[in-house]
């Protein structure tokens, strides 16, 4: 924004010059009690919040647009334009007013933005990410600053691939090199509220030792621009986590949402999902790891079975658990407070709750030490328990503390002497006041005389006027204020009361603020071991959380093998027998040995299917979380990801159709899984033509068979796909029952071994009630198709040959080898059209 040849006054100067650093910011510019927005600033907070504009008179015969908001109340205000992808500036004054200096020195002290905004009340996480495109794989670094989580991933190089890690967490604000490409730029613009372009680096960034080459430039980005934005050093930053995916099962963005694991499908809220069910944890921090465990489960044994010792020590000591979980009950969200430390922005109140916290460690560590379980020993061996900050914090601070630290109220009696004797004097002062308002009106015969306090006229005796006339010279009253129904005067004896106590007051309420940053300067020299604290308090109340549910809803501890088999006995959906709040959901067995490596399942909609496939995958989880599963026995292979292809969903605004997206899933699945992998597919080919979907749907298969060998639940209504089996002994066939009485049939929910040759669709859509003219119609039709006895080992094992040379010519130029198979799926749609 360049300097306007207009001049101003002064002070609307000395905004412009801050406006110019920030173009694309909010300016909060502090004028007494308000924070005050100018010219197209002022024109955006007036739509966006609802607000009044008005004109200020700035030195020029035009206004100047201006709105403003209070500053007691201005982080509502600034909630919602964070809300709205907005960065907001908060400038105040860097110096006292003095007379004859002239305007006071101003300046941007705190930037809000989207990605960085920690007065947020959610308890999920607020990230902000940096992101450096590598031809291999990309870097992305995501930074929390309100709990000072950092972690790195590596990603596969694509676009697709970025944005999926990066909708993963939910970020709001990525920070990238100016040099990305103008199309990724878009891209990135579609899926954040805010893209931030930074290249420059400051040399005084601290890089963590364990950062090399270009995870240290995109980390070196991000905290740059942090820096600017937060105007401090962000020393409560941890250090940062690497997400190694030799470590952790791979769950993509599109199986989180196909498998509702943090939120359900219909409405994208918390109930109904996998998180909903588990999330019994008692803290802030416990719930935040637990959504991030669930996003991201082991793949280390020794890591999975360590969590699962816990959870089984916790659920057979049930007193144990059940007290466990009281205490934490009592414990805050330490990450932020420690954040709010860091920020000098804790108020007493964050310090009263980090007492609370604090106190309930010493009954934390002797409850856990008791139970002698190796895995717990391990977890809260080096916990400190921070007594003598407990003690300090118990003695300080004040139990019933106000929310602001500029009012008094912070300091408990007893802790600091000179405050305890201002406090005195200022209460005594308000008995002399008593006393006062007593003997006027002994002395002036007027019984309604009364002592009052004001902040424009400070402390007045009020007379009615009815009670004038009776005010004698040697009152030594002197009039002060003139009100519609009486007088207020003031005498010497009040006027020396009045000095001595609002002195006193004043310098109670400034030795109370300085005593209080100087406990918070104290607590911060304790960063390290607070979150050591919260850490391991978070872990527990995940265990505890895992306990609670895995004894309510009668799970059992899941096994594992390295022979690539699973069994699951009497398996369950956790979630959705919850929502059925009863015991009629049909349990099923699976069975899957080391040399099957697919299993096909039929039968009609409405069956089972899809229900038993995803609670497969639900168990898979659960079990590497460290969570016991639904079940009366589980021995489960691990596996290093999950892929899935459920349901359809078309990409309108990337101009995608359901088939295509379809195939893209699909593509994105077979090329990323191994023989460890775990994929769902449901109905996969369904979204084109029927011998069209047949046959991509058995080549599909084939691969896997042929090349994948990853584990693989596979539901189809193309019953001609049941003859695979003869020809791959890898594969199974499974149908969901049902049991056919004359023209009516009973779904039975249980899935089992064998064929099912009918697909009982005209039975599915009586049971919706389709007009019976309708399903005659469609039997009639049916009998017909049934009559041609049309297999797909006919249609798609013998193709014909297509001589066409203009067809053969195309085939002869590529080259396939740089051919990726959604590239190929658009060749073959092409020569299909050049046949036709």
């Amino acid at each position: 924004m360049n300097k306007p040849a207009i001049q101003y006054t002064p002070m609307m100067m000395q905004y412009l010059g801050i406006k110019e650093k920030y173009p694309d910011t909010l300016i909060f510019f502090r004028l007494g009690d308000f924070y005050e927005l100018f010219f197209e600033d002022a024109k955006i907070a007036s739509r966006e919040l609802s607000l009044v504009l008005t004109g200020k008179n700035a030195g020029h015969e035009e206004k100047v647009p201006m709105c403003g908001v209070p500053h007691h109340a201005s982080k509502n205000y600034i909630s919602k334009l964070i809300d709205k992808g907005y960065r907001v500036g908060i400038v105040e004054q860097l110096e006292e007013a003095k007379p004859g200096k002239g305007i006071v020195d101003r300046d941007v002290v705190q930037m809000y933005t989207p990605g960085a905004y920690i007065e947020g009340a959610s308890i999920d996480h607020n990230f902000i990410a940096s992101v450096l495109f590598n031809t291999i794989e990309s870097i992305v670094v995501f930074i929390d600053v309100s709990t000072g989580d950092v972690f790195i991933e590596n990603v596969a190089s694509d676009i697709a691939s970025v944005v999926s890690a990066l909708e993963m967490r939910h970020v709001k604000e990525v920070v990238i090199d100016p040099s990305l490409s103008k199309d990724y730029q878009q891209v990135l613009k579609g899926n954040v509220q805010r893209l931030v372009m930074i290249q420059a680096t400051l040399e005084d960034v601290h890089i963590p030792l364990s950062l090399m080459g270009e995870e240290k430039v995109v980390y070196q980005r991000l905290l740059s621009y942090l820096l600017f934005t937060q105007k401090r050093q962000l020393t409560h930053l941890l250090s940062p986590v690497r997400l190694n995916r030799e470590q952790l099962m791979n769950i993509d963005e599109i199986s989180i949402k196909n498998l509702e694991i943090v939120q359900n499908l219909r409405n994208q809220e918390k109930y109904g999902s996998l998180y909903w069910l588990l999330d019994e944890t008692e803290t802030a921090m416990g719930s935040r790891l637990l959504k991030e465990r669930l996003q991201y489960p082991s793949f280390d044994r020794f890591v999975i079975q360590q969590r699962l010792d816990i959870v089984e020590a916790l659920m057979k000591d049930f007193l144990t658990l059940e007290s466990l979980k009281m205490l934490l009950k009592e414990v805050y969200d330490l990450p932020r407070i420690i954040t709010k430390i860091h920020y000098q922005s804790a108020n007493a109140r964050d310090l009263f709750s980090l007492k609370k916290s604090l106190l309930q460690l010493p009954s934390i560590y002797t409850l856990l030490t008791n139970m002698h379980v190796e895995a717990i020993d391990g977890l809260i061996t080096n916990m400190p328990l921070l007594k003598n900050e407990a003690s300090l914090l118990e003695k300080a601070i004040d139990d019933e503390p106000p929310v602001t630290v500029t009012e008094g109220g912070l300091i408990k009696q007893g802790y600091l002497e000179e405050i305890d004797r201002l406090k005195a004097l200022s209460e005594g002062g308000q008995e002399q006041l008593m006393l006062l308002e007593k003997e006027q009106r002994t002395i002036t015969g007027i019984k309604n005389l009364k002592v009052g306090f004001n902040k424009v006229f400070g402390y007045y005796i009020e007379i009615s006027n009815g009670q004038l006339a009776s005010i004698k010279p040697e009152f030594g009253f002197e009039r002060r204020q003139t009100l519609t129904n009486g007088e207020r005067f003031i005498t010497k004896e009040l006027k020396a009361l009045e000095s001595a106590l609002l002195s006193a007051d004043e310098k109670r309420i400034h030795l109370e603020k300085e005593t209080f940053f100087d406990i918070l300067s104290q607590l911060k020299l304790v960063t390290e071991p607070l979150q050591t604290i919260s850490s391991t308090l978070a872990m527990l109340d995940v265990y505890a959380s895992f306990a609670s549910v895995s004894h309510r809803y009668r799970m059992v501890r899941p096994s594992f093998n390295q022979q690539r088999t699973i069994e699951l006995v009497e398996s369950r959906h956790p979630v959705i027998e919850k929502v059925m709040k009863s015991s009629r959901f049909v349990h099923n067995d699976f069975h899957f040995s080391s040399q099957e490596d697919v299993c096909l399942i039929t039968g009609p909609n409405m069956g089972g299917k899809s229900t038993f496939m995803r609670q497969v995958a639900l168990t898979v989880i659960l079990a590497q979380i460290g969570c016991f599963v639904p079940a009366k026995r589980a021995n489960l292979m691990l596996f290093d990801a999950i892929f899935t292809r459920i349901g359809a969903s078309d990409d309108l605004v990337g101009g995608q159709s359901t088939f295509m997206m379809e195939m893209a899933q699909t593509n994105l699945a077979i090329q990323q899984a191994t023989e460890h992998s775990l994929l769902i597919f449901d109905e996969i080919g369904r979204g084109t033509a029927t011998f069209d979907g047949m046959a991509l749907a058995q080549a599909i298969l084939e691969y896997i068979l042929d090349k994948v060998h990853a584990k693989t639940l596979f539901s189809t209504h193309y019953h001609e796909l049941t003859q695979l089996s003869e020809k791959h002994h890898a594969l199974v066939n499974m149908h969901a029952t049902v049991v056919e009485e004359k023209d009516d049939i009973t779904f039975m929910y249980k899935i089992k071994r064998g064929i099912m040759s009918r697909s009982y669709g005209i039975h599915v859509a009586k049971l919706a009630e389709i007009p019976l003219s309708i399903i005659e119609r469609a039997k009639t039709i049916l009998i017909e198709l049934e009559k041609q006895d049309t297999k797909i080992t006919s249609q798609a094992s013998v193709l014909p040959v297509i001589k066409v040379s203009e067809v053969e010519a195309k085939l002869k130029g590529l080259n396939l080898e740089n051919v990726t198979p959604l590239e190929a799926l658009h060749i073959l749609d092409r020569l299909k059209r050049l046949i036709k």
